[in-house]
């Protein structure tokens, strides 16, 4: 594709290169780059693109895009936001992607990937088509799954997605959208056809520097939406209501006034019921996961396919055919009267809605077993700490990520919110040692909750990612290695 072509929607501030220049492809991984490709310099956390410039054209970039002119002689652009360029010029080489789909965001600290996973499972079974998804459990089209390493991958990578799924067949692409994506450009020049909010808590302080300003990153969504639908049981409602640039549908389980409300709520162990009320009409609603939590989701797909134009009727039916998602209140084949759980919650907020839905449905004690993560905000940990006790029987404090941090000094940090407390506790920093402990201990109607890895297969400990999945430990104690703690 000629240079000129890639660069129609970026705002340049300076060029040397020729716009006639032919361009292989696009990179902003200097190691990866291959000769006649357009190497953008882009500022990351621990690496300046700009400091590899050099390295590129040695590789033979054809021409380089950054925001500093460069020290040594090559074709260049100069842009004022080299992510914002990526995003365009990524868009620009794909020839648009997003143009030709109905592409539908969710972004809030907890229930993102469960409801994207609701939202493609509904809206394929109500269009009989395949739908793209782009989320923390992986991308999908259709059936088909391709790994990823962010909630919210590059912006490349997601224009590269979207013209895939295009190609596909898909006319709908549900992706999750993290306050890093919407802070950091990766959804810059996407119009979203609806954007969707589930809620805020207190999460990624080691990036935002306030919930305020964590807030204003997840509004941004609601911007770039043809429409919205957003939870206003949530304090930051009327930000995210403001921001929207279109119509709002909106959902709550106690204030009448939203669109829709859920009313004569029912939780069992293993499904949520309800009655979803709007203007003139009522559905009785059952989604086959557990928890207070699994109605919030359900309201936010029945106000997002709401605004797709989809018939409610047709969406209630779909939502009770869909099973669990990876790691969300997945529940765990164990021998015994009891029951396991894995669960993704690694924030304050998270953690008091698994427990609390095990509350919910156990005949006997909720055993909590969690951690922290490692390089991560720590004001939650004792926090988290304080939930797990207050609202548990038996709680066991373990590793989670402890990245480069010493986990005993994480687990440190968890226990001053332990402080005078009645609830028993247990503390085993190996976290395959402590599941088995806590499997030797459970008695019959116990709930016991592994939270924090859910749907991850892998420990971070210093920079090193090691297999590691709390289901297959949970297998390895039934298949002989029981009361071995190896």
């Amino acid at each position: 594709m000629l240079l000129g072509k890639l660069l129609e929607k970026t705002d340049i501030l300076e060029m040397s290169a020729d716009t006639a220049v032919e361009i292989g492809g696009i990179c902003y991984d200097s190691r990866k780059l291959k000769p006649g490709e357009l190497f953008i310099a882009v500022r990351g956390f621990s690496h300046d693109g700009h400091d590899y410039i050099e390295q590129a054209v040695d590789a033979g970039a054809a021409c380089v895009l950054c925001q500093m002119a460069p020290s040594v002689r090559t074709p260049y652009v100069l842009v004022g936001d080299s992510r914002k360029a990526l995003a365009a010029v990524s868009a620009a080489w794909f020839s648009y992607p997003a143009s030709g789909l109905k592409v539908i965001g969710v972004t809030g600290t907890n229930g993102k990937t469960t409801v994207t996973s609701l939202l493609k499972r509904v809206i394929e079974g109500c269009t009989g088509g395949k739908a793209g998804l782009i989320g923390t459990n992986g991308n999908k089209i259709g059936d088909e799954e391709f790994h990823t390493e962010y909630t919210t991958p590059e912006s490349l990578e997601i224009q590269e997605f979207l013209s895939m799924a295009a190609h596909k067949g898909c006319r709908y692409v549900v992706m999750e959208v993290s306050s890093h994506a919407l802070r950091l450009d990766r959804v810059h020049g996407i119009e979203f056809e609806t954007g969707v909010f589930t809620n805020l808590s207190r999460d990624h302080l080691d990036f935002h520097e306030s919930m305020d300003d964590y807030a204003g990153a997840k509004s941004l969504l609601f911007k770039q939406s043809r429409n919205a639908a957003i939870s206003v049981d949530d304090e930051y409602a009327p930000l995210m209501i403001e921001s929207s640039a279109g119509p709002v549908v909106t959902y709550s389980t106690g204030d009448d006034a939203a669109d829709f409300v859920a009313k004569s709520i029912k939780l069992h162990g293993d499904r949520a019921e309800f009655c979803a009320v709007t203007i003139g009409n009522l559905y009785r609603v059952e989604i086959p996961i557990p928890g207070l939590f699994s109605v919030y989701n359900a309201l936010a797909v029945l106000s997002a396919t709401r605004l797709l134009g989809f018939d409610t009727e047709d969406v209630v039916k779909a939502l009770k055919t869909c099973g669990g998602v990876k790691g969300r209140a997945e529940v765990v084949p164990v021998e015994g009267d009891f029951t396991v759980l894995v669960d993704y919650a690694h924030t304050p907020d998270a953690l008091r809605n698994i427990i609390t839905a095990a509350k919910g449905f156990t005949s006997n004690r909720v055993v909590t077993l969690f951690g922290c993560g490692g390089d991560r905000d720590k004001v939650k940990r004792p926090l988290m700490g304080c939930i797990a006790v207050d609202l548990s029987d038996l709680v066991v404090v373990t590793s989670d990520n402890p990245r480069t941090e010493k986990p005993d000094m994480i687990i440190n940090d968890i226990l001053t919110g332990l402080k005078d407390t009645k609830t028993p506790y247990k503390v085993i920093e190996n976290r395959r040692e402590a599941i088995f402990w806590a499997l030797d201990n459970l008695m019959p109607g116990d709930v016991l909750i592994l939270a924090g890895k859910g749907h991850e297969t892998y420990q971070i400990i210093g920079r090193e990612k090691r297999h590691f999945d709390d289901r297959e430990v949970v297998a390895d104690y039934y298949a002989g290695s029981k009361g071995k703690h190896v």
